[in-house]
């Protein structure tokens, strides 16, 4: 089975959503950590780097646990509707 450009370009930006929905929670968590802790660091004038990188880490590491079974179930969509678009049902 042959697929049409535009076709195939239409997987391409679905995947491509797809992997901005599932990192943006993530990612954005880490943002505000980040963010709160510069603001402390510039309030006490603290300027220790391990003081901004592992509450972020742990953060992050955190949404992404309490964010995997939605994930996973994104995923699974995505994989279906890409074997049902190929014809392996």
């Amino acid at each position: 089975m042959t697929i049409s450009i535009s076709e195939a370009l239409d997987m391409a930006r679905y995947a491509i959503a797809l992997i901005l929905q599932l990192s943006a929670p993530t990612l954005l968590v880490g943002m505000v950590v980040g963010l709160i802790i510069s603001i402390v660091q510039a309030v006490t004038q603290i300027q220790e780097q391990t003081l901004t990188f592992v509450p972020k880490m742990i953060a992050m590491a955190i949404m992404a646990v309490l964010m995997a079974s939605w994930a996973m179930t994104k995923i699974m969509e995505f994989s279906k509707e890409m074997f049902v678009f190929a014809n392996f049902r």
